[in-house]
């Protein structure tokens, strides 16, 4: 699916984005891909996003500032997030 977060299109497109290399495919990528996440977000209350999606929701986190719904999606997040199982060392 090529709104997926996880797909190799987003993904190209939010590399792009985060490097300031938007264009019209660029942005149309990625609103697809957000309005698609966003509405996931919203039809399951307690939905926890991937590591994929959260990068994406993260890149447009500016839009939802106040907004209940992401702050709960974000902290649910991070109380699932586990890190990369492949990484090295400790952060304690």
């Amino acid at each position: 699916m090529a709104d997926s977060a996880s797909s190799p299109e987003v993904r190209q497109a939010l590399e792009r984005g985060r490097d300031g290399h938007t264009d019209k495919a660029t942005n149309d990528i990625l609103e697809a891909a957000i309005t698609s996440l966003w509405k996931k977000i919203n039809a399951q209350k307690d939905y926890v996003l991937d590591r994929d999606e959260f990068a994406l929701f993260n890149y447009f986190i500016y839009r939802y500032k106040g907004n209940v719904v992401a702050q709960r999606t974000v902290a649910r997040f991070w109380d699932h997030y586990r890190g990369d199982p492949n990484a090295t060392g400790s952060k304690t």
